[in-house]
């Protein structure tokens, strides 16, 4: 089955193939945003991904069952060589005793296995891991490439110091990270110039907010209640109101170009630079349409300043983290054990990472 569309492309990094822009990040059809849709609607929503174009496609081990899902869609399918796939690995038990990175080798293995591929096309350390150097992590995930297991490497949320690490030892294609009208950290910690200094590709997750933009979000009550965002302070009830009033801003700016506000923040992000790419998700196909229109959408340079502006002047409060925590996912404090680089937040970790799984337990119990 063919795409009915081809979207236009992006350079992965100096030296990665191109990939379509936007692309599409699987997380919510499986995990964190309440119950996953049962396969054949799921399967429909990948099919509808697939015929827009959008063929560089985001997932992860952390997932829930994101990677099997996929799996079985290019069984189903048959056309694996034409989606660029990238995936994550996150901590085991094993990172605390490992010491030659073969933990990573065999997170590789069993994602292959249930991607029931040969090669990945994108392997990203999810988190800046305490128990491993990101030194020792990036020459496994070398060995990884030279095995032909995968193609490219990536990181995601860590810092510019950690990027500069990683990329002395093996080019970085691509790093992931939080980059939206709600967050855009990357432009003032240094994240940004250091990626672009080395020839990295910013792949930007949760570009909407975590659908804050996306409209269809208008109070609390519209998560489930195991929904992981109810645990995120940028969602707490007061803070979710101020919040919400940005979308409310982008909304009217989309009316007077005859769009919806997501596409509208989508195109803007895209538009500020050629090494942007945004990995957008959802679970409905008409949402897939919307963010595809984003490339279609044309902003002149006042536009884009207006947008900016708007973004910059709204009074936006809390963040992607669980009430009680500080900091950022993206890890900006870090301490030099010996010649490795570590992090000093344990959010930074996929440690803190399982611990945002565990709060979606007690998520009624944060205000």
């Amino acid at each position: 089955m063919p795409p009915q569309m081809q979207l236009p492309t992006r350079k992965l990094g100096r030296y990665g193939p191109d990939v379509s822009a936007p692309g599409y990040g699987t997380m919510g059809l499986s995990v964190f945003y309440g119950p996953p849709p049962p396969d054949e609607q799921r399967f429909e929503v990948l099919d509808y991904v697939y015929q827009t174009g959008c063929t560089f496609w985001d997932s992860s081990d952390l997932y829930g069952d994101s990677e099997e899902l996929i799996g079985k869609w290019f069984a189903r399918t048959g056309v694996r060589n034409e989606i660029f796939l990238a995936t994550k690995f996150a901590r085991t038990d094993e990172f605390a005793e490992d010491d030659d990175g073969q933990c990573i080798k065999d997170a590789c293995n069993r994602s292959l296995q249930r991607l029931g591929i040969k090669t990945i096309d994108l392997y990203y350390l999810h988190r800046i891991e305490r128990y491993m150097p990101i030194e020792k992590a990036v020459a496994a995930l070398a060995d990884l490439q030279r095995e032909g297991k995968i193609r490219y490497l990536g990181l995601s949320d860590c810092s510019a110091a950690a990027l500069r690490a990683a990329c002395q030892i093996h080019h970085i294609a691509a790093a992931q990270v939080e980059y939206s009208p709600y967050k855009l950290d990357i432009e003032k910690n240094g994240f940004l110039q250091t990626a672009r200094e080395l020839g990295v590709a910013i792949i930007a997750y949760s570009p909407l907010g975590r659908g804050l933009l996306g409209g269809q979000i208008r109070s609390r009550e519209d998560l489930s209640t195991d929904d992981l965002r109810r645990t995120l302070t940028r969602f707490g009830p007061e803070k979710f109101r101020k919040n919400l009033k940005l979308y409310e801003v982008l909304s009217a700016l989309g009316e007077q170009k005859g769009c919806h506000a997501s596409t509208l923040v989508l195109a803007w992000l895209m538009a500020q630079g050629s090494d942007i790419i945004p990995i957008p998700g959802t679970t409905k196909t008409r949402n897939v349409q919307l963010n595809e229109q984003s490339v279609m959408l044309q902003l002149d340079p006042d536009e884009i300043k207006k947008i900016r502006y708007e973004i910059e002047n709204a009074e936006l409060v809390g963040q992607d983290l669980p009430d009680g925590h500080t900091g950022s996912i993206m890890g900006q404090n870090e301490l030099r054990q010996g010649d490795y680089l570590i992090s000093a937040d344990p959010l930074v970790t996929c440690e803190g990472l399982y611990d945002l799984m565990i709060l979606e337990d007690t998520a009624d119990a944060i205000p």
